[in-house]
């Protein structure tokens, strides 16, 4: 039927999403074919250039069209994040001329690459976006234009509730890390995204019908977006990745515990504690009494030295006293394979969208511990809404005390509270299983999404003159750099 052109944003969390959807789709659609749009440059991880080498090796069906490197000196910029959007920008011309050469049935994006919707308007080639967070957070972004005119504070300031459609009331300083500060330049940039979204052929999304039934038919019923209408909305999900070939001694730990005995922590690939805090998790797992797995990341463990000291990053001893119920891991675990270990019972988590997602589907019960982006949204989600988890209460500061820790522990794999969070969550494994298997959800969902590329390529998809010129000159002036990438990154 054609090919389907996939652009990510370049770091690897949205490089696995994306891929995991093109392979969904030849998956069961294998008449179309999938190439990847990837920008590559001499910052670029090697981890990625890696896992391009694995896909590539593995689903011939899909390939990669790297874009050509464009030169830029790090020196200028105030963060890689800064870089990175600048690259995205810079390369308008380049997806262009890719596009042109692939001739492609249609195009996806991922939200940080809004700019390619004025190289896909001169071709004519329709676009959908698509998102690597939840509903919450999808319906957040299209009602955001509504939220400027209604709240014309600053969100961290104003010590108020806010109200979305199809989510519970929001705390002001709850609302995403990019939009807390109205002057800032993140807040205007996102501002200008958050208005490209429903101009768009469609919006495709890494979740299930059942999983967020109300921010699902708030967005489908037309009440996030304000005097024009709602794209359509294809919840395709969940799309993770197996995590198949790793190993790590934590397996084999894994494997010599208790059914259902270990509780997993882990706050994602940027989730950087303070060495204080670490302490305070050490002291608060000591005093649950339970097993744990815990993997630490923190700030002066980011530059890569396997030599850590941890004496200064956890208590005198600490290691010694818990060495019969305890496993604590350096910087990564293959936290597919953990959730889905049989020894794993309670899931300690930043709240990041696929980490949600692999819980959910492993069926294990978490404790939110927020630390960025949208993750205090998915918080609010997943404890008040989706039931799903209990809440990690944090300071002002956003510290949590040992006390704090050790209560959550308990109360996850002890309490009436933690078995009715474990029952909600197994319901939602059965329902992940079902929306994928056929006839379900997200099949019946993706097979309408192909319908709708194939309709729009065969009838021969045409923008509005008058609507191209519009946005071409709107998108002319996007400051897609400006976005802390960070500040909004969806991390494992």
């Amino acid at each position: 039927m054609g090919t389907i052109v996939l652009y990510p944003a370049p770091a690897m969390g949205h490089l696995v999403s994306m891929v995991e959807l093109g392979k969904f789709i030849i998956k069961h659609h294998p008449s179309f074919s999938i190439t990847v749009l990837t920008l590559t440059n001499s910052f670029t991880t090697g981890s990625i250039t890696s896992y391009i080498r694995t896909i590539s090796a593995t689903t011939p069906a899909i390939t990669f069209h790297h874009l050509p490197d464009i030169p830029l000196d790090p020196e200028i910029y105030p963060s890689t994040d800064a870089l990175l959007f600048d690259l995205i920008r810079r390369s308008f011309h380049n997806v262009e001329n890719a596009l042109r050469s692939i001739s492609p049935t249609a195009l996806i994006i991922d939200l940080f690459c809004t700019s390619a919707m004025s190289a896909a308007a001169n071709l004519n080639v329709p676009v959908y976006y698509f998102i690597t967070s939840g509903a919450c957070t999808l319906a957040a972004i299209l009602y955001f234009p509504t939220l400027d005119q209604n709240y014309p504070g600053n969100f961290r300031d104003m010590n108020r509730l806010v109200y979305i459609p199809g989510l519970p009331p929001v705390p002001s300083s709850d609302m995403p890390a990019v939009v807390l500060d109205r002057n800032s330049t993140d807040y205007s940039g996102f501002l200008e995204l958050s208005h490209y979204l429903p101009k768009s052929a469609g919006i495709i999304i890494n979740t299930f019908d059942s999983l967020e039934p109300k921010p699902i038919k708030a967005i489908r019923d037309g009440l996030c977006v304000k005097d024009q209408q709602t794209p359509p909305l294809y919840c395709v999900g969940p799309l993770l990745a197996d995590g198949g070939g790793d190993s790590h001694e934590c397996l084999n730990w894994l494997d010599l515990q208790p059914r259902r005995s270990v509780v997993y922590l882990c706050f994602g690939s940027e989730g950087l504690l303070s060495n204080e805090q670490l302490w305070e998790i050490a002291k608060g797992l000591e005093m649950s009494g339970h097993r744990f797995l815990w993997v630490i990341r923190s700030q002066s463990t980011v530059n890569g030295d396997d030599d850590w000291d941890w004496d200064l990053l956890l208590p005198d001893g600490f290691l010694d006293r818990i060495k019969d119920r305890g496993l604590v891991v350096k910087r990564w675990a293959p936290q597919v394979k953990v959730l889905s270990h049989e020894s794993v019972g309670g899931f300690v988590t930043h709240c990041g969208w696929n980490s949600v997602l692999e819980a959910t589907r492993a069926g294990v019960p978490m404790v939110g511990w927020p630390l960025y982006a949208e993750q205090k949204l998915n918080k609010i989600m997943m404890v008040e809404e989706m039931k799903l988890a209990l809440p990690m209460d944090m300071s002002e500061d956003g510290k949590v005390g040992a006390a704090e820790v050790e209560k959550r522990v308990r109360q996850l794999m002890d309490s009436a509270e933690g078995k009715v969070v474990r029952g909600v969550i197994e319901a939602k494994k059965l329902d992940a299983e079902s929306a994928m298997s056929d006839g379900g959800s997200s099949r019946v969902t993706l097979a309408t999404l192909v319908e709708s590329v194939s309709t729009a390529h065969c009838s021969g998809y045409r923008m509005c003159s008058e609507f191209k010129k519009i946005l071409l000159k709107q998108l002319k002036h996007l400051h897609i750099n400006i976005i802390s990438y960070k500040a909004y990154e969806m991390p494992a």
